[in-house]
């Protein structure tokens, strides 16, 4: 009797065992484990590559490259130079109120972490800016160092932007063609900063054909003439933009 019972005590011990194998390597191989071989994958706040961090947060409005999107370049090296890390920084995690841009940073609601920030501009300036990016001048401030005069603002829009925006602003066909759109456009208005309109005439454009502040006339663009510009672009805004609307009859 007693060998009776060892030997079955034997086969229910053995039995156990491999059921408590089978069962370890059904876990190794259940369905969405990773395998030994599979790379692991990066939680979403630990990215830091700039492709990655640009085409998920950037692309759509500044461009698949940097350029060519509704928003400003990015991939333009005289806004880098000109702008800054600091500054860039800044708008990037907090964005800029009343406007298209939304704030990234988690400290003011985003979804990045300060080290995606970072990552994401010193990403830009290392692979899309250039050290000569001020050619041999003196850029002016990235900021209005003072307060700005339409009427002077008029007369320098004259001298610097009416060959390609029409004297009053309002557009104008070039040479090869091509028309330029009005910068007096109540709805393009309601949607820049004053600073965007700086930043603009600052870094210019980079599609097409190129300029920027040192290359619109005679010569290049002081700070005061920028300011004034600004001053009288901005003193076109009105309050209700794009309207008035049709009235039914």
């Amino acid at each position: 009797m007693n060998f009776i019972r060892r030997r079955r005590a034997s086969r229910t011990v053995a039995l156990v065992m491999t059921l408590v194998a089978v069962a370890i390597s059904g876990c190794h191989d259940a369905s969405g484990r990773p395998g030994a071989h599979t790379p692991e994958v990066t939680r979403p706040d630990q990215v830091t590559d700039l492709a990655t961090l640009y085409a998920q947060n950037c692309g759509a409005c500044h461009g698949r490259n940097g350029q060519s999107g509704a928003a400003i370049a990015l991939n333009n090296p005289t806004y880098l130079a000109i702008a800054g890390v600091d500054n860039i920084e800044r708008i990037t995690a907090a964005g800029v109120p009343n406007t298209t841009m939304p704030a990234f940073a988690q400290s003011h609601g985003g979804m990045l972490t300060d080290q995606q920030v970072a990552a994401l501009v010193h990403g830009m300036v290392q692979n899309w800016g250039r050290s000569d990016a001020r050619a041999s001048q003196t850029a002016p401030p990235y900021t209005a160092s003072g307060q700005g005069n339409a009427a002077a603002g008029q007369q320098a829009f004259g001298v610097f932007c009416a060959s390609c925006h029409g004297a009053d602003g309002n557009g104008a066909k070039l040479q090869n063609g091509s028309v330029t759109g009005s910068l007096l456009d109540s709805s393009y208005l309601a949607l820049v900063t004053d600073q965007g309109l700086r930043s603009m005439i600052l870094a210019g454009q980079i599609d097409g054909s190129p300029h920027n502040w040192h290359s619109y006339g005679p010569r290049p663009m002081t700070d005061a003439e920028i300011t004034n510009i600004v001053a009288w672009l901005a003193s076109h805004r009105v309050a209700t933009p794009g309207q008035p609307y049709a009235t039914r009859q």
